[in-house]
């Protein structure tokens, strides 16, 4: 007698019988963002890295140039600057004054075909003995003045501030004998 047999259904999770049994599936491999390998938070902190290195090189030279390089200030220099403060404090005092010398009146071309009729008095600084030539404060305000329309000689902000100019010219060009100046003339035409 012949049997037949039947057919085996194995189910899948189990292992035939006298099978050898398999290695267990490889586990993926992490993305390289998640363990430190690539751009992920490995590569954040090796810029972070980065960043901190450069900062502290800047501070470094920082502190460098303002304690011991060309920013730092020695007691020497303290005691110069100190010095030529003083000096320039004394050479901005006012000279005592002394006479007004008075300039005769003359007539400067304006723009547009007007003119400026302008009479000064230099103030004299009182260690002037005798007066000053006239030619170098009427060559500053020619040049000063010449040119000028009537509207901004009107405005009488704008004539001070051309006083003081004209005042600061003079007192260069006379090497402190001319500390002042005023108006004696003033007609537009």
């Amino acid at each position: 007698m012949t049997t037949q047999q039947e057919p085996r259904i194995i189910a899948p999770g189990k292992p035939k019988i006298g099978s050898r049994p398999q290695p267990a599936a490889p586990e993926p491999e992490p993305s390289k963002g998640e363990d430190g390998g690539g751009k992920g938070r490995g590569g954040n902190k090796r810029l972070l890295a980065i960043i901190i290195g450069v900062l502290v090189v800047i501070i470094v030279a920082g502190a460098y140039w303002f304690l011991m390089g060309p920013g730092a200030s020695s007691g020497d220099e303290t005691a110069t600057d100190a010095a030529a403060a003083e000096e320039a404090a004394a050479a901005e005092e006012v000279p005592e004054a002394g006479a007004v010398q008075v300039v005769e009146s003359i007539s400067i071309n304006l723009a547009d075909g007007h003119y400026l009729r302008l009479g000064l008095g230099l103030q004299l600084s009182a260690d002037v003995a005798e007066e000053v030539g006239e030619a170098m404060a009427l060559d500053a305000a020619i040049a000063l003045f010449s040119g000028q329309t009537v509207d901004d000689l009107a405005d009488e902000a704008y004539r001070e501030e051309l006083k003081t100019e004209l005042g600061e010219t003079l007192r260069e060009l006379y090497e402190d004998e001319v500390i002042g100046v005023y108006y004696t003339d003033f007609v537009t035409q």
